[in-house]
């Protein structure tokens, strides 16, 4: 089953960022990367937000658009090594790739290649990137400056998320219309993991343990595995039945995850998945499309909802505040250092 709304899907990725009011011992020295997809007109808001690539320097309070302005972006990849020059967009035209951090950008991807919803980086061969397209995964190894099929078996699936073992480049989870599949051997060939054969809508991976891993389905709750994905096993996070967009696990503490979808909100556990809280109040929308945990500010949650920008919170969701991109949904973000980034 095609899911009926987009979805990014970056394992790793963190997400959001806005107008911060910790203090400054507090402040992330970052700059935030932001792929905003769609957005609305808010009678009340300063500045309209429209699609594309935005950033928040660190020290600022600001977005400002980056470029480029494209609609569908759903997701940014940097590549390693290479001091933010190099990033990778995700979009509904295909693949785009900039060589000068962001300045500039050039489609990497042929006339046959659309709606691609997810990119990443194979974190232990720089060279090597991955892509989840409507028409199956691909592989560049290059850096993303061309583009192959690697579909080599696997059933044609609409494919949304995927996660690169960051010790093994040759690894990599795919999440696909029919459950999340696993390539040992760099896409060459393809098999099912064990677990159920539904829609995968988001894969995220744990940062002090890699082998833990959290999959937010269409219809069928949440799903988590703690052998690198080789299993994977329900856990009720009371909403069993919802369209989980967003998936986020703690890079400080792998037991602390997070969840979030279509009209369901926010949840989130700090024991693993055994137990979940509703924190969907204080958020303007039921509707989550992106959760994240900030690397560096201890215990800060991130969210975007549908048409209503971006919400951030200093204590696990009880509290929210507003953290800008007026009127507008975002897909992916991704943290730089600051002394990175051009």
């Amino acid at each position: 089953m095609k899911p009926s709304l987009p979805l990014l899907a970056r394992a790793g990725a963190l997400l959001f960022a806005a107008s911060l009011v910790a203090s400054a011992a507090d402040q992330p020295a970052h700059d935030i990367y932001a792929a905003v997809a769609m957005t609305k007109a808010q009678k009340n808001s300063p500045t309209p937000t429209d699609s594309g690539l935005y950033v928040r320097r660190a020290g600022s309070t600001e977005w400002s658009l980056y470029g480029p302005r494209v609609l569908g972006i759903t997701s940014i990849a940097d590549q390693p090594g290479t001091n933010g020059q190099v990033l990778l967009l995700s979009c509904a035209d295909g693949v785009l790739r900039s060589t000068n951090g962001g300045a500039s950008w050039r489609k990497t991807t042929g006339w046959d290649v659309a709606d691609v919803r997810c990119i990443d980086f194979a974190p232990s061969h720089p060279a090597t990137a991955y892509a989840a397209t409507c028409w199956g995964p691909l592989r560049s190894t290059d850096g993303g400056a061309t583009w192959e099929l690697a579909q080599n078996g696997l059933p044609k699936l609409y494919c949304q998320t995927l996660s690169p073992d960051p010790a093994n480049a040759q690894r990599v989870l795919l999440g696909t219309e029919a459950g999340i599949y696993v390539s040992n051997d760099g896409a060459k060939s393809w098999t099912p993991t064990r677990g159920p054969a539904v829609c995968i809508l988001r894969i995220a991976r744990g940062v002090k343990n890699p082998d833990t891993l959290i999959a937010g389905t269409l219809g069928h709750g949440v799903l988590i595995s703690h052998d690198n994905g080789a299993s994977w096993s329900p856990t009720d996070a009371g909403s069993a039945t919802a369209n989980l967009y967003a998936a986020a696990i703690d890079p400080a503490d792998t037991n602390r995850l997070a969840v979030g979808g279509w009209g369901v909100g926010l949840r989130v556990s700090a024991d693993g998945g055994k137990t979940w809280t509703d924190r969907t109040a204080g958020l303007p929308a039921k509707n989550v499309f992106v959760v994240a945990f900030d690397p560096e500010v201890k215990g800060r949650l991130w969210a975007s909802t549908f048409e209503e920008g971006t919400r951030y919170s200093d204590d696990l969701g009880a509290t929210w505040q507003d953290g800008g991109l007026y009127g507008a949904y975002a897909f992916d973000f991704v943290f730089l250092p600051a002394a990175r980034t051009p």
